[in-house]
């Protein structure tokens, strides 16, 4: 089957990801807000639809969304003349997007009063992820949607999950990512310790790799420069998981805990001190946890927890 696909939202991973599509031989038309996104796209030979009321039309067979936060997504779907208005009973709803739960299962109510399969399939692996296409991918949905979107996701993805009904894959993504919230201050603080101690780095980080300090931000994605090619952090933090998306996550984690009256101290420690990087970085335009592996950035400055 040759899908047409609206691709709406191209920042560091829609980009690669819609590339993805592009290149296994799918027609995909593009949508962003953001001029420098747009721009982005071109370069990648993208088709670009600057107009969104022109965006989808009867031949859509596929929309994928990735966008920064739940009310973006909640815009985009729901509002007068948005993607549920504009699209086909026939056409497949996918929302790659890591927003909270509840505003995930609405979105895929009114989907389902409407009678259009709709997932929600936010992914994992970074912006190497999305440009190599093995991402994983957290699957929420009915089988049926699961099923029909699977071919799909195989070309941008590399591990397809399906946790569950519509929310679930938000829900597995916000466990997923408070994981990494964590691990990446583990790996930051454990990286600083070695330098201050004046042990070479690039030997800690190849032991930390082959033995039980290892983790994600570790092995793949290290918070210091100069230990693995292609990541961020040798590329002056860009592109990359911004602090800033990092901080919006671990919330989005902390209110899930809070609604389920689960215990999660580590999540909180890490989100305060991830806000608390933020604050010294002046405008959470750094990839991960730069101002952690920076502490001179924060020194002088006292931060008391309310």
């Amino acid at each position: 089957m040759s899908e047409n696909i609206a691709f709406i939202g191209v920042g560091n991973m829609g980009n690669p990801m819609a590339c993805n599509l592009k290149n296994a031989g799918k027609k995909v038309k593009v949508f962003d807000v953001s001029k420098e996104m747009i721009d982005k796209a071109y370069e990648n030979n993208l088709d670009v639809e600057k107009d969104f009321g022109k965006l989808i039309n009867s031949e859509t067979s596929v929309v994928i969304t990735m966008l920064p936060e739940g009310k973006h997504s909640k815009e985009v779907y729901l509002k007068e003349n948005g993607v549920l208005d504009k699209v086909s009973k026939n056409c497949l709803l996918i929302d790659c997007s890591t927003i909270d739960i509840d505003t995930s299962k609405e979105i895929g109510k009114k989907a389902n009063e409407k009678g259009i399969k709709m997932i929600d399939a936010p992914v994992s692996g970074g912006v190497m992820g999305a440009q190599k296409a093995t991402l994983n991918i957290m699957v929420g949905g009915s089988n049926d949607a699961f099923n029909q979107a699977l071919p799909i996701l195989k070309l941008m993805g590399k591990n397809i999950y399906h946790a569950g009904e519509i929310g679930s894959g938000n829900g597995a993504k916000i466990c997923n990512n408070m994981s990494l919230g964590i691990t990446m201050i583990a790996a930051s603080e454990s990286l600083m310790l070695a330098r201050r101690l004046n042990i070479d780095i690039k030997k800690v980080h190849e032991i930390m790799k082959n033995a039980s300090g290892n983790s994600w931000p570790i092995s793949v994605y290290p918070p210091l420069p100069g230990l693995i090619e292609g990541t961020p952090s040798n590329n002056k933090y860009k592109p990359g998981f911004s602090a800033g998306m990092m901080n919006k996550d671990l919330k989005l984690a902390n209110e899930c805990a809070k609604n389920a009256n689960a215990s999660t101290p580590l999540g909180k420690l890490a989100s305060w001190i991830n806000s608390v990087s933020i604050i010294a970085d002046k405008g959470a335009t750094s990839d991960g946890l730069r101002t952690i592996v920076q502490p001179d950035a924060i020194a002088g400055i006292t931060f008391k927890q309310v």
